[in-house]
């Protein structure tokens, strides 16, 4: 059994995936396996992703028949990892030579389910790292713990599954598993799962992960209807939260960020497509109406006046719309 499985997708990244390869091969080890899944791309990825097979030691490639989006090409990923631990790595990103082995050290000196990792944000020349929002470092701690306060940024708010490593044991719980078919918000879900249901995790600082912003084939630079994926995501959130046992302490954090989203898309509404931009108000509307309203009202409160008062009017909308629906 390898001692650590890294599930790496690429979709369309033939220009930054030579850099993620070769940061892979100044991390692999005879222990380790780079489980390359290859989401149906239509450039010259295949083709680099073939090569690497045949050099990078541990190399295992894996192809989509069409494209399944990030989600699914981490489960087809995760599927077929053996190893003892497993970390992530995207296409269009690359790590620090040795980067993986003091992650893995760290892990097992802990002996916690997952460890967590600051990044460094890469934009154009620009670098700049980016911290775990959780104060105590090399510390084992209670995942749920680290979910709280509500009003401000907690380790939920850090949702990138490639910033850390997660012992088998979660994988096996269907802990690691991604909502298949998210094209975007897909570590939301996921993020807030793994902090109500491991165990034991720890920040452990190491910020060996290079973050590319800025890249035209991400989906945060793509402003079609796939973007409007992250409403599903976060009903998903509150719809999980709402189940767990500390639903009343839990659920304002979740409405709280789902709110903030909300408000980050429709305050840059301009960007998207006029078609989707009408669809993200009425949806953004919508989830509005969905949300457990007293906790809303907190929330809302809480904000700032511009982020309050834009929310405002979109509730609002939701009920003239109901109004409108019963004939008053």
């Amino acid at each position: 059994m390898p001692k650590l499985s890294v599930v790496v997708p690429f979709y369309n990244v033939q220009t930054y995936a030579p850099d993620a390869l070769k940061s892979l091969e100044l991390n692999a080890r005879e222990d380790f396996e780079f489980l390359l899944v290859d989401d149906c791309s239509t450039d010259g990825t295949p083709a680099l992703l073939e090569r690497a097979a045949r050099e990078l030691p541990g190399a295992v490639l894996l192809r989509h028949e069409r494209n399944g989006g990030l989600a699914t090409a981490r489960n087809t990923g995760l599927d077929a990892a053996r190893g003892a631990y497993v970390a992530f790595l995207d296409g269009d990103d690359w790590l620090a030579p040795g980067h993986l082995a003091r992650t893995l050290a760290a892990i097992e000196a802990l002996s916690c389910d997952f460890v967590r990792t600051d990044h460094v944000q890469v934009t154009g020349r620009s670098r700049s790292v980016q911290r775990v929002p959780y104060g105590p470092q090399l510390v084992v701690a209670d995942p749920r713990a680290a979910i709280l306060p509500a009003s401000r940024a907690t380790a939920v708010d850090y949702p990138y599954a490639w910033a850390g490593m997660y012992h088998r044991r979660l994988l096996d719980r269907g802990l690691l598993h991604f909502t298949d078919g998210l094209r975007t918000a897909e570590d939301r879900p996921w993020i807030w799962r793994l902090h109500r249901q491991a165990r034991s995790f720890a920040a452990v600082g190491m910020p060996g992960t290079f973050y590319r912003r800025g890249v035209s084939t991400s989906l945060t630079q793509i402003k079609d209807e796939r973007q409007l994926d992250f409403i599903r995501a976060f009903d998903q959130v509150l719809s999980e939260t709402a189940a767990d046992p500390d639903s009343d302490l839990l659920l304002p954090k979740a409405v709280r960020t789902y709110c903030a989203v909300i408000a980050h898309h429709i305050g840059s509404i301009e960007r998207f497509e006029p078609a989707v931009a009408r669809k993200l108000r009425s949806m953004s509307a919508a989830a509005l109406g969905r949300m457990p309203q007293e906790v809303l009202d907190r929330a809302l409160d809480a904000m700032d006046s511009g982020r309050s008062a834009l929310l405002r009017r979109l509730r609002r909308r939701t009920a003239r719309t109901a109004r409108a629906g019963a004939g008053l």
